[in-house]
């Protein structure tokens, strides 16, 4: 079984930073891959930053310049919000891509509980 955990959401100012943290535990699986989604109300959800095993990055375009994610060093992975926008208020969820050992081929999803980022003046 894989458990994701995450942390860091809270309340800033346009303008302002954060950071989400999101840690996979779990035992016989391989890590594919992690990334952060988000999703409003009425809005399809979206990916906002994804990096592979192989430390390919993926980024929507409503981020870059401003959001970072990390490596997935110790099936931890970071991303670091600078340059907030009203916008960009939703709930984040971390994503990882994990393969039974015994099935290595065949990767699963699994999805952390979500942590609300929201900002505001």
């Amino acid at each position: 079984q894989v458990q994701l955990v995450e942390s860091g959401g809270g309340l800033v100012q346009p303008g302002g930073s954060l950071r989400l943290s999101c840690v996979a535990s779990g035992s016989g699986f391989h890590n594919y891959g992690m990334g952060w989604y988000r999703q409003v109300p009425g809005k399809q959800r979206e990916l906002v930053a994804g990096i592979t095993s192989d430390n390919k990055i993926t980024y929507a375009d409503s981020v870059k310049g401003r959001f970072t994610i990390s490596n997935i060093a110790k099936n931890t992975v970071y991303l670091q919000m600078n340059s907030l926008k009203p916008e960009d208020t939703a709930v984040y969820n971390c994503h990882a891509d994990m393969a039974l050992a015994t099935m290595p081929l065949t990767p699963l999803d699994y999805w952390g509980q979500g942590t609300q980022v929201t900002v505001s003046s």
